[in-house]
């Protein structure tokens, strides 16, 4: 019997996994099922740009697992039961639902916006924290006319690349951005800088230490009782993690994050693994990871090798995961890359202007052919999975 390998989830994190398990391992001894409720790869990280009318190259997977052993399986997870090692799923089709069943699990259904329970936000608010929510902004943002204005909540990542990027494709709109602290102030001095330099460049409007409490069809209410119009408001103030695992008996933490060990396997079910956003994951200073493609791929790159060194026998991954830098692109001219310490801190080393653009699209590319290729310096020989052990758990050794 072959063992039986799950992967829920093909975002950066799922894919990048299946990919790495099916070039490790005999796929004699082991079967490999993706599962997803799209049919091709979601480049998140452009959502922003998908929002201003952008179109980007298709990435289908049944051409990026061709010849894998990788089976994908075009279904919604409604459910986990870690108990009884099954999937409750319902086809794309609607077809019905059904249930699939696992020895081993990668959980990686990653992360979605998050309403901080703010008021209207569900009603009059969109988001890009996925392609269905961006193509929705991206229909309403071209029915908008000239003067009309659009405010983006928050001053993370994802607000500073989509208020940015609404600007520069639009110049006739009035786009504001609403953050709950200072303007990039998490970036180093040069950082800041340069961030509030193109802001002025683009005509954007910051309102700083405004924290939104409101959300209506046509303006945001801060804590303080200002009344920002917006025509449309844009969400980004954080993600939440999908809420399944959390109705499981899996150990989670306050966030619903599957707390794991340092090979990214579930503290409370040894066959369950957690990668991405997903997971709960410590990192350089026992600082816990933050919710990014930069933290995600090299828990799946853990997990799917301690996955094959378990099944075959071999020596566990111990490789510490930490940051280098923060890549903010600033529409398609500008961007900013904040280089940071191992437990993501800004130094004051940045790289600014239209280099840093490049340096972004660079990374951007860089991580879909990731997902594409993901055995990047791996060697080519696979390794086997003793056969006695490959239907029911790990094997205790490795054969020729």
């Amino acid at each position: 019997m072959q063992h039986r390998i799950v992967v829920l989830g093909a975002g950066y994190t799922g894919a990048v996994a299946a990919g790495r398990l099916a070039k490790r391992l005999h796929r004699e001894d082991v079967t490999i099922t993706l599962v997803n409720a799209e049919p091709d790869f979601v480049e998140r990280v452009r959502m922003h740009q998908v929002a201003t009318g952008q179109d980007l190259k298709p990435r289908p997977f049944s051409e990026m697992f061709a010849g894998t052993g990788v089976e994908l399986r075009l279904a919604r997870v409604t459910g986990v039961d870690v108990d009884r090692k099954t999937v409750s799923l319902i086809d794309a089709n609607d077809a019905g639902a059904e249930e699939l069943p696992y020895d081993t699990l990668v959980y990686a259904l990653g992360s979605r916006w998050n309403a901080q329970g703010v008021p209207g936000t569900a009603e009059h608010a969109y988001e890009i924290a996925g392609r269905p929510g961006a193509l929705r902004l991206r229909e309403r943002l071209a029915r908008l006319d000239a003067g009309q204005s659009v405010v983006v909540v928050g001053g993370g990542l994802t607000g500073l690349e989509a208020a940015t990027e609404i600007a520069e494709a639009r110049p006739d709109l009035h786009v504001a951005l609403a953050a709950r602290g200072g303007l990039g102030d998490w970036l180093s001095p040069k950082g800041r800088e340069h961030l509030r330099k193109v802001f002025g460049r683009l005509g954007i409007t910051a309102y700083e230490h405004a924290a939104v409490t409101g959300v209506d069809a046509d303006h945001v209410t801060t804590a303080d009782g200002e009344a920002i119009p917006a025509a449309v408001t844009v969400w980004t103030a954080g993600f939440a993690v999908h809420p399944i695992a959390q109705a499981t008996a899996l150990e989670v933490n306050g966030t619903g994050q599957i707390v794991v060990d340092g090979t990214m396997r579930s503290v409370s079910h040894p066959d369950v693994y957690a990668i991405g956003d997903a997971a709960m994951v410590m990192g350089p200073g026992d600082k816990p990871l933050r919710m990014s493609c930069a933290s995600g791929t090299p828990t799946a790159w853990q997990a799917a090798d301690a996955i094959a060194a378990r099944l075959t026998g071999r020596k566990l991954p111990n490789v510490s995961i930490h940051y280098f830098n923060q890549c903010i692109s600033l529409g398609r001219k500008e961007g900013l890359i904040q280089y940071v310490t191992a437990d993501d801190r800004a130094v004051q080393a940045v790289l600014t202007g239209r280099l840093a653009a490049v340096y972004k699209e660079l990374i951007c590319k860089s991580a879909a052919w990731g997902v594409a290729n993901p055995t990047l310096g791996l060697p080519t020989r696979r390794r086997r999975v003793t056969r006695e052990r490959a239907a029911t758990g790990p094997a205790v050794k490795a054969s020729a």
